[in-house]
């Protein structure tokens, strides 16, 4: 065991747990007065819901012994097993108790992105059966596929150092099977859903950022070059996705807007996550870029579908996940971290197959399951605030409180 890795992993975990109630926040502020407990409610519950799940089921069916490259078994429930001595196939210097609870963070935040894209009216009850039933069906599966040692779609060649695909691809195929489903909020099209406090967004946005060097950087699994390659990556990808956006928005509103800055920053943190350990600074800022104009263009689109995404969770996170995932395979480099793959520019198309094979597995199961999932509890118990509720505001229908006076 490597003392300095395992306390680099520890920090590790606690910012990517700091990116949830961080979440809240960035969601919280972009909603009416009405729904802001109501929202962060949906994201702080996570942290509970979910590491109850990932203790007695996740962590066993993402990264127990393989049944067929497919799903783990449970020879892991409860932990059982899981020790402080390092494990021979994930972090071979660190306790896996550690790399445990590090994991356990990814999947507390993952269907907590999804809120954003339903905002404002779905009840809470519904939404936690969804969660917890999204957490087994969805992400642990495809957590599986890719990261677990035995996962088939590891084995084709597939690669996603931090998430692009378990974390933000889910994410965003789950959101759109949601707003499909559910419907657009009540006035959508015609009323004004202005975001009640930008200043929450901002701050929101800001430990989201800060959280994110534990998301990519500590996906390196040790305190090495790995890491810093993905924590400047990192960094170099959020502030290009912030100028992006905003200097798009500048051009084709008029002005440039701190909500565009802030859903900037996110396009490229969320694009530049599956290649921030295999790119340069240079090719950072690039794939940043990118995620900046292809997010963009996307949340500008969605009005004209009648697709109400809320917080912009499709355009944001989906996009940006595989957009980046794509990038991977277009600009990975062994130049720049030895362990990792070569891409198309660097001599490998076949890395950019793979990549294109796991982006449309990883979308077309994430959205179709996701899809069942929300059909049935619609048909069981229902999903939706009832009119009178959603006019009201979840806040008081849903908790019997206020967030001000």
């Amino acid at each position: 065991m490597n003392k300095a890795d395992t306390v680099f992993i520890i920090i590790s975990a606690g910012l990517v747990l700091l990116m949830t109630p961080g979440l809240a926040l960035f969601y919280g502020g972009m909603v009416r007065g009405k729904n802001v407990l109501g929202t962060i409610m949906q994201s702080l519950f996570m942290i509970s819901l979910i590491s109850i799940e990932w203790v007695y089921l996740g962590y066993s069916m993402s990264f127990g012994p393989s049944i067929g490259g497919f799903i783990g078994d449970l020879s892991w429930f409860g932990l059982s097993g899981v020790t402080s001595a390092p494990s021979p196939d994930y972090a071979t210097t660190i306790p896996q108790t550690v790399f445990m609870i590090y994991q356990c963070m990814f999947a507390i935040i993952t269907p907590a992105l999804i809120t954003g894209a339903f905002a404002e009216r779905v009840r809470f009850v519904p939404f936690v059966v969804f969660s917890v039933l999204w957490a087994v069906c969805v992400y642990n599966p495809v957590c599986h596929w890719i990261w677990n040692s035995g996962g088939w779609l590891g084995s084709i060649g597939v690669m996603d150092f931090a998430g692009g695909l378990v974390v933000h691809a889910t994410c965003g195929m789950a959101a759109l099977a949601g707003v499909l489903v559910i419907g657009p909020r009540k006035g959508f099209g015609r009323t004004n859903f202005m975001p009640h406090n930008l200043p929450m967004t901002v701050l929101g946005t800001a430990l989201l950022w800060f959280g994110w060097f534990g998301f990519n950087g500590g996906s390196a699994l040790a305190a090495d070059e790995v890491a810093a390659t993905a924590f400047v990556a990192t960094h170099l990808a959020g502030m290009a996705g912030m100028v992006m956006w905003v200097v798009l928005e500048w051009k084709m509103q008029g002005n440039p807007t701190t909500l565009g800055a802030a859903s900037g920053a996110i396009a490229g943190l969320a694009t530049i996550t599956p290649t921030a350990g295999f790119v340069g600074p240079n090719t950072a800022i690039l794939v940043g870029l990118l995620g900046g104009t292809f997010c963009y263009t996307f949340v500008s689109m969605k009005t004209k579908f009648n697709l109400d995404d809320s917080l912009d969770v499709v355009g944001i996170h989906g996009v940006g996940g595989l957009l980046g995932t794509i990038c991977l395979g277009l600009f990975a480099s062994t130049a720049v971290n030895p362990g990792g793959v070569d891409g198309l520019f660097h001599g490998n198309p076949g890395q950019l197959v793979a990549q294109i094979i796991g982006a449309v597995v990883v979308s077309v199961y994430a959205f179709g399951v996701s899809w069942l999932i929300f059909k049935g509890i619609d048909a069981t118990i229902g999903l939706r605030l009832s009119e009178e509720s959603e006019v009201a505001g979840m806040d008081s229908t849903e908790h019997s409180e206020t967030a001000y006076n």
